[in-house]
């Protein structure tokens, strides 16, 4: 679990179990806080798309891709149901001195985020689930050959 460098590019890696307490604070873990806190600081953005789990990421990662998103057209469809999501469920927080961040009520309600959860590393972020949703995703969508073959296709 942690970070490295790919390319120049800095990614998490690994996973790592967590809780959120009543008051529905996301305890960081340790070696994805120093990482966090190490690469990018403190402030996070933390999110969903369809609110099956929430995205959390490094502000500065966050700032880049509302960049690229300012750069589309207004009008366009797909970045105007993006962003309708993502402000719908996304709250800009700072991880405090016990390595803590409040995850908005309305995420952790779609997301069932209370208790144990996953936090599974994703590249430039986490994704943070209710762990037995994870598990039943896990065993519900096997990874197949399939999968394989179209990995293998893209050269991984």
């Amino acid at each position: 679990m942690g970070c490295r460098v790919s390319r120049g590019v800095r990614v998490f890696r690994g996973s790592s179990t967590a809780k959120i307490d009543a008051k529905g604070r996301f305890k960081v873990p340790t070696d994805f806080r120093r990482v966090l806190e190490q690469e990018w600081g403190t402030r996070v953005f933390v999110t969903s798309v369809v609110g099956d789990a929430a995205l959390f990421y490094p502000l500065a990662v966050w700032q880049g891709i509302e960049q690229r998103l300012m750069q589309l057209p207004s009008n366009d469809r797909a970045r105007q149901k993006f962003l309708r999501r993502v402000m719908y469920y996304g709250q800009e927080g700072e991880i405090d001195g016990q390595g803590r961040v409040v995850l908005q009520p309305i995420l952790r309600e779609a997301a069932s985020l209370d208790g144990d959860v996953v936090v599974c590393a994703a590249g430039d972020h986490l994704q943070i689930w209710n762990r037995e949703r994870f598990e039943e995703g896990l065993s519900d969508e096997p990874f197949t050959d399939a999968d394989f073959e179209a990995l293998a296709e893209r050269g991984i």
